[in-house]
C-alpha cells in the first residue's frame, strides 16, 4: 500500500495512511447523542447497532409487526408526538436501522438535525465496512526508524523538531521528526 500523505522536506520521512486494525466500534466508543433502532440484522448474519434501541424501542417493538407500514408509522408517531428526528439506513450489507434524534438533543447542535443523524450513520456504516484508517509515520530509505500508528501510547508523543515545549525549549534542527517522551527529545 502506498498511501503516502506526507514527506518531510529532506525526503527522510513519510507518513502514510494504513488500515486501522485496532478500530473500536464508534458507537460504543463515544457518547451520542442519536438512538438507533436495529430493523433487520438479516437473520443474526449482522450484530443490532445500538443493544438497547433507545428511548423508542418498545414503540419499535409495538409496530414492527406490520413489515409493510411499520417504519412509515414509527416514523410518524415518533415526530408527531416527541418532534424527533427520524432517519431510514438500508446498507447494502449491514443491518436495517432506522436512527432518530430527540428534539431537545437537536438543539445545541450548531448544525441540521439531519446532517447530524447521517454523519453519525455515515461514520458507524465506514467503521463496519472495514474503511477506518490510522497514520504511519517512518523513515523510507532504511526502514530502521520506529514505525509509529495513531493513536499513540501514553507518555509517548510525536514533535517536529525546532517546535517548542514548555519544559525544553527548542529542540533539533528542522527537516526531522523526533519521537520525544515526557518532553525531552532522544
Amino acid at each position: 500500500m502506498d498511501n503516502i500523505i506526507a514527506t518531510t522536506t529532506d525526503g527522510r520521512f513519510r507518513v502514510r495512511l494504513v488500515p486501522d486494525e485496532d478500530a473500536r466500534n464508534p458507537r460504543e466508543d463515544f457518547d451520542h447523542l442519536a438512538h438507533v433502532v436495529t430493523i433487520d440484522t438479516h437473520l443474526g448474519q449482522y450484530t443490532p447497532i445500538d443493544k438497547d434501541g433507545g428511548p423508542f424501542a418498545e414503540a419499535w417493538d409495538r409496530v414492527s409487526w406490520n413489515r409493510w407500514k411499520g417504519i412509515e408509522i414509527f416514523t410518524r408517531w415518533a415526530g408527531i408526538f416527541h418532534d424527533a428526528i427520524v432517519i431510514e439506513s438500508r446498507p447494502a450489507r449491514g443491518p436495517v436501522s432506522l436512527w432518530y434524534l430527540l428534539r431537545e438533543d437537536a438543539e445545541d447542535l450548531g448544525m441540521l438535525p439531519e446532517a447530524y443523524l447521517d454523519a453519525e450513520r455515515a461514520e458507524y456504516e465506514a467503521w463496519a465496512e472495514g474503511d477506518v484508517t490510522a497514520t504511519s509515520s517512518k523513515r523510507p530509505s532504511t526502514g530502521s526508524a520506529p514505525t509509529r500508528t495513531t493513536p499513540c501510547r501514553p507518555g509517548k508523543r510525536w514533535t517536529l523538531p525546532g517546535a517548542t515545549t514548555a519544559s525544553t525549549g527548542p529542540s533539533r534542527p528542522l527537516g526531522t521528526l523526533s519521537p520525544s517522551t515526557s518532553g525531552s527529545s532522544r
